[in-house]
């Protein structure tokens, strides 16, 4: 379906730091609407990396998740997750529960599963006062901007996630893999190059090599594709990080990133990382019912502080497998 089919060419807005919005008039059917205009919307997707559609008035989860589905058809339910989320209905969740005050790094939803979605969408039910935007950042230009040192080492020897499994802190076993029995979580472990050891208080620690860098499934350009900075150590808050080194230990902290050849990443590799997502952020307050569809593959996204209540909901769709041919995945398999 053209583009042109859908509106005018202006009623998309394309502004310096912001990502593309569109307006439209408030359709009887929001699902009918969005099934009617899925391949409009989708193209715009490709295009622009990430699109804000406005005027859907998205207010209830049942609206929302139906809007969901016709645009990405079935939902991923959610695997790996390292926070529970509330689950609306199928496929539909509240997003990530993270403190108010506290802003959520860029990172790409998932990239630490060998099959990761392709779309991620969002729907405002409630803005809030001030801040709590869903922010993005083009993949593509954020690997550009990083160092060429930097960025061939983590392409060439990919990176390490560890966790540790327990019922205090993020996630527990049955939340992120879905069972709390002891096969099926090393069955699903094998299936996805997961090595896990655990330990002898029952607790669960886990370690699996991703790659960093990615070719987008559609045009082949190459993307900055993990969550090295966002799942380490130095992004947390100072005083959060000293009390869990001193509660777990440093090698037991609930997760944590190394570079491919097992070392320490560095504070400063760290906060470099996120310096060159904030010099390529773009971000548009949420309205109430605003729908944001994001390519989870070319387009990191964050989520910033914010003052007031705060109700945005998260379906994710698209499946693909985008490191099938990653060296550094294929090292760590063997």
């Amino acid at each position: 379906m053209p583009f042109s089919s859908l509106a005018s060419p202006l009623d998309v807005e394309l502004r310096p730091d912001k990502p593309a919005l569109l307006h439209v008039d408030p359709p009887d059917d929001p699902p009918k609407w969005a099934a009617e205009h899925r391949e409009a919307l989708r193209a715009q997707v490709t295009e622009h990396g990430a699109l804000v559609v406005r005027g859907l008035g998205l207010r209830d989860p049942d609206r929302a998740g139906a809007v969901f589905g016709q645009l990405a058809g079935e939902l991923i339910a959610e695997r790996e997750a390292f926070a529970p989320r509330e689950t609306h209905r199928p496929g539909v969740y509240a997003s990530t529960p993270w403190p108010a005050n506290q802003p959520m790094c860029m990172h790409h939803e998932l990239s630490y599963r060998l099959q990761v979605p392709g779309l991620m969408l969002f729907a405002c039910l409630t803005a809030p006062e001030q801040g709590g935007a869903t922010a993005v950042a083009d993949a593509e230009e954020v690997l550009r901007a990083l160092p060429a040192g930097l960025a061939e080492r983590f392409e060439r020897e990919g990176w390490i996630l560890t966790r540790t499994y327990n019922d205090e802190i993020g996630a527990g076993l049955t939340e992120s893999f879905g069972t709390g029995d002891r096969d099926e979580i090393e069955r699903y472990c094998r299936a996805n190059a997961i090595e896990l050891d655990w330990q002898p208080d029952g607790s669960l620690r886990t370690e699996q090599r991703r790659t960093a860098v990615v070719r987008h499934p559609l045009t082949g350009r190459r993307c900055w594709f993990n969550q090295i900075a966002f799942l380490n150590e130095w992004t947390l808050a100072p005083e959060v990080r000293e009390y869990l080194v001193d509660v777990y230990g440093a090698d037991g902290l609930p997760f944590n990133t190394r570079h491919g050849d097992g070392s320490p990443i560095g504070e400063d590799v760290v906060q470099l990382i996120n310096s060159t997502y904030e010099a390529h952020t773009r971000r548009e307050p949420w309205h109430h019912g605003d729908l944001l569809l994001v390519d989870n593959i070319r387009t990191a996204h964050s989520r910033e502080a914010f003052t007031g209540e705060r109700q945005v909901l998260v379906g994710m769709g698209e499946p693909v497998r985008p490191a099938e041919d990653c060296p550094a995945l294929e090292a760590s398999e063997r």
